[in-house]
């Protein structure tokens, strides 16, 4: 099952948490857009699409649905969370410093670097977010 193409509610379902009326919203905003955003953008564009609801509500739904693995979080320099609709594979990013575009990336060599170097340390159950910053080829244009 993939996440872009799921309800609000299968979504919700499918990872674990409740499903309600505001979860969905909030869903059906992440579906509509490819790039990730903050609490506070997601928030306006449910205000403009007529959604009631306050901007705690977001936050703390963006929460539930990242600790379910329903979205991806990232951390901006500014250390602001931005947020988007999580793919089912395991994944890496992508993320342009200038607009924000970001790219999925499923490379086996950063899971085997990863496997290798946790052992060599005697780490075990190991897990890793990797997020690679830089300009994308339309803002590197002069």
């Amino acid at each position: 099952m993939t996440a872009h193409a799921t309800t609000g509610a299968a979504t919700a379902r499918g990872t674990g948490i409740r499903a309600t009326k505001q979860r969905g919203a909030i869903t059906q905003a992440l579906r509509s857009v490819s790039e990730f955003k903050s609490a506070q953008e997601l928030h306006e564009q449910l205000r403009a699409d007529g959604e009631s609801i306050g901007l705690t509500t977001v936050y703390r739904n963006l929460q539930a649905m990242a600790d379910a693995g329903a979205v991806d979080t990232l951390r901006t320099n500014s250390g602001e969370a931005m947020f988007r609709l999580c793919s089912d594979e395991h994944h890496h990013h992508l993320v342009c410093r200038e607009c924000g575009r970001t790219v999925e990336v499923t490379d086996r060599t950063v899971e085997a670097w990863a496997a290798r170097t946790a052992a060599a340390h005697g780490f075990t159950d190991v897990t890793h977010t990797l997020e690679i910053f830089g300009r994308c080829a339309d803002c590197s244009r002069p």
